[in-house]
């Protein structure tokens, strides 16, 4: 698996968090302390070739999770499989909390001492989601598993892509490498029929 580091890619100690008054810094939870997110997104792309057959058996065999690098947290930890590269994971690591301005991310806020976590949809993709599940509030210690799937149609006139999104975010720092590779603390499916 192929790393990628960006942003600050040296292991240095993360410097307090200190909110301008009268101005609430989204990355503050409590008394000044900072969000200690770890977030992992796992990304699968395809195309019609990978939805039957041996290729179909060879996408649903790509993980939802990974071992966590040895990082401070905030981060988060990107991992992109494309059938194009036969679902090898390409992996990238960028430092800090997790964009919501990507075509698919994350919403946090702290609520009552607790991570309200929201994943925000790609208003690209379908099926269009009219109805979606609530944000899930995390303790800290606590993790949640989301998983939602898009087809995209090309611009072009081509052919369909598809894509399976896992969010793996634990309000926290792992004390595990492999934490997410067990059972969530809650699960949200969000998984659709493509066509």
């Amino acid at each position: 698996m192929s790393v990628v580091r960006t942003k600050n890619h040296r292991r240095t100690p993360p410097t307090p968090v200190r909110p301008t008054p009268g101005k609430r810094d989204p990355r503050v939870i409590l008394d000044d302390q900072r969000v200690e997110t770890t977030v992992q997104w796992v990304r699968t792309s395809w195309t019609k070739q990978s939805r039957g057959g041996a290729q179909a058996t060879r996408r649903n065999a790509a993980p939802i999770a990974f071992p966590l690098p040895d990082e401070p947290p905030p981060y988060v930890h990107e991992i992109v499989m494309r059938e194009r590269d036969d679902f090898q994971p390409h992996s990238s690591i960028q430092t800090g909390l997790p964009s919501n301005g990507d075509d698919a991310g994350v919403l946090l806020r702290e609520a009552d001492g607790l991570l309200r976590v929201q994943l925000t949809v790609t208003p690209f993709g379908m099926p269009r989601r009219w109805r979606r599940p609530p944000a899930v509030r995390l303790a800290i210690g606590q993790w949640v598993r989301w998983q939602i799937n898009y087809r995209f149609s090309s611009s072009w006139g081509g052919d369909w892509t598809y894509r399976q999104d896992t969010l793996n975010l634990l309000n926290g720092p792992a004390a595990q490498a492999d934490l997410f590779l067990g059972e969530p603390t809650r699960y949200v499916n969000e998984l659709g029929t493509l066509r």
